[in-house]
């Protein structure tokens, strides 16, 4: 099955989606680059509309009943990647890049209360041997880290420096490892190349995490310029 996604104007979207009688639909919301699902809230046809033509994310308060703009008091916001709805057009979810925390409490995400599942650790539903792992799945992972790094900025940690030293450090440490993987890749030393690789992507993933595109975007360029007819 393909799994690339149908696009929809916002009339047409608004034609598919089944809101309850209260006039509402659920809305994830999730962090683009870590994939954290930050919060959910209900919108009505409204604020869906305010979400998509501002980019920012609009909700229907049930308790105030009247619309609000998430961080118009606090400052955080969240700017809107991209936006969906499931199957049965009962429920949105968007991707969006936070500008601070999502829950009221101060927490990064409104779900930061785990429950213990029996027979697992702090992984759970993520066993070592998950098949929905790909061959990439250490991109998405490290992209994570780092973005968590940016936010965290943990003393010690060789990430932390980067942030704070600025985009002008780490373009020249991507210069550096450039240079280091051509003089491996001359040598015809496989064995040296593949950790000069390692740390190219390493630093073109914190370059893109200062810069805030996410690796989906790249991907998605990739999967564009694949996509376009062949010159040769």
């Amino acid at each position: 099955m393909s799994s690339n996604i149908q696009q929809f104007s916002l009339e047409q979207m608004q034609g598919q989606i089944r809101y309850d009688e209260a006039g509402l639909v659920p809305a994830i919301i999730q962090d683009a680059t870590t994939r954290k699902v930050l919060m959910m809230a209900y919108m009505n046809e409204e604020s869906l509309k305010r979400s998509i033509e501002t980019g920012e994310t609009w909700f229907w308060s049930r308790s105030r009943q009247e619309l609000w703009n998430k961080g118009a008091t606090s400052g955080n916001t969240q700017r809107i990647v991209s936006a969906s709805y499931d199957c049965d057009g009962d429920t949105l979810l968007f991707l969006v890049h936070p500008k601070g925390p999502a829950c009221h409490t101060g927490e990064e995400t409104c779900f930061y209360r785990g429950i213990a599942v029996p027979g697992q650790g702090l992984s759970a539903g993520t066993d070592a041997a998950d098949e929905g792992r790909h061959r990439f799945a250490v991109l998405e992972e490290l992209e994570q880290v780092i973005a968590e790094r940016e936010k965290e900025r943990p003393e010690g940690a060789y990430t932390t420096y980067l942030f704070d030293k600025g985009v002008d450090k780490i373009l020249k440490k991507v210069g550096e490892e450039t240079a280091e993987t051509i003089i491996a890749a001359k040598n015809k030393d496989n064995d040296e190349l593949r950790l000069e690789v390692s740390d190219l992507i390493y630093h073109l993933l914190v370059l893109l995490q200062e810069r805030k595109l996410p690796l989906d975007d790249i991907m998605a360029e990739l999967d564009r310029r694949h996509e376009r007819p062949r010159r040769d």
